[in-house]
């Protein structure tokens, strides 16, 4: 066996993976990799305050609510007033990134800048139990979850200048959750998110190419391998994706073509709701309570129709902190193959 020959068969010590969506790539950098209890960490980030002090447990000092259920039903109460109970709640934030408007000041400084106003509506969905988190929930309590998102969603969708509509959840504080009280948020924005705008780009480009959605193409790839997929059920699947951009990143995707999230019919949502009990639920164990964000991406909310594009939800889990490399060149490292990261998390 010649030198070179042995060489081919040593396995090199880290990868570069393509985001066949996103069309960057990605370092799976094996060759430090950590096993996967090594993500754990001992001590955390706290930022607790006690219910007498939690401003999501005294909802008489934010704004008055808009949207409240207890236990899946929808309540009822007067405008201006706050619910006698509840289990999830949405209020408008106190301190708004984006404030309702009627123009949008659209202008250019210098020539070059252009400015507009931020309008927008900046909301709070927020859950009643002053601890235990959606990692914790029951099925049902996630599926009411869905269903608040959801409403929402339908109701900001028809407002003016509501082109893109962002629903994201912050847990610990390492992930920016500044009130450690279980919460999500939802911003408007007139306009759509540079990384949002590359996959429908990417997307209708696959889509005119090959005939078929890249992320149904990507599902039926992961379906073969069996490798990756952490959970499924009839109507979703969880995935560590192939290019993972952090350690146990996991999507959430329907298994069926959809672009639109705010159509999901009731059997959906209770499959969803499963499927982020397991996903929350084994990363809660299995990493010891990590601190993550999760969000949407989505069709956009305007005019414009997306048939190429394919709904879906990221788990993104904070066990690393961005450094000079993958601030400087926009490449992310992962230092887990999500082989390896999915096999730890079905194990859970």
């Amino acid at each position: 066996m010649t030198k070179q020959t042995k060489q081919k068969k040593k396995r090199f010590p880290s990868e570069l993976r393509y985001d066949l969506v996103g069309q960057d790539w990605v370092v799976i950098a094996t060759g430090r990799a950590k096993r996967p209890e090594m993500f754990k960490k001992e001590e955390r980030q706290k930022n607790a305050l006690p219910k007498s002090k939690c401003p999501f447990c005294n909802l008489k000092d934010q704004e008055k609510p808009i949207l409240a259920y207890e236990h899946g039903e929808r309540v009822k109460f007067k405008k201006g007033s706050i619910p006698k109970s509840w289990t999830t709640i949405v209020v408008p934030n106190k301190f708004p990134a984006v404030i309702p408007g009627d123009v949008l000041n659209e202008h250019t400084e210098g020539g070059i800048h252009k400015k507009m106003n931020a309008v927008g509506f900046h909301e709070v969905v927020i859950t009643s139990h002053h601890k235990r988190q959606l990692a914790q929930f029951s099925v049902d309590e996630i599926k009411e979850v869905i269903e608040v998102y959801r409403q929402r969603y339908l109701a900001l969708k028809r407002e003016r200048f509501v082109n893109h509509i962002s629903v994201f959840h912050n847990h610990g504080a390492e992930a920016g959750a500044s009130v450690a009280h279980p919460h999500s948020q939802i911003i408007t924005t007139p306009l759509i998110d540079v990384d949002l705008k590359r996959a429908l780009e990417n997307s209708k480009n696959f889509f005119e190419k090959n005939g078929k959605c890249v992320y149904c193409h990507m599902n039926e790839v992961e379906q073969r391998a069996k490798k990756r997929i952490v959970f499924e059920n009839d109507q979703f699947q969880v995935i560590c994706p192939f290019a993972s951009k952090a350690a146990f990143e996991m999507i959430i995707s329907p298994k069926k073509h959809t672009p639109y999230f705010e159509e999901i019919t009731q059997w959906e949502k209770m499959d969803l709701a499963q499927a982020f009990k397991q996903a929350l639920g084994r990363l809660y164990k299995g990493l010891d309570d990590p601190a993550y964000n999760f969000y949407l991406h989505t069709a956009p909310a305007g005019r414009e129709k997306y048939p190429y594009y394919h709904w879906h939800w990221t788990v993104l889990p904070k066990t690393s902190i961005p450094a000079g490399f993958e601030l400087g060149t926009q490449m992310e490292i992962s230092t887990i193959e999500p082989e390896k990261a999915a096999e730890y998390l079905r194990k859970q």
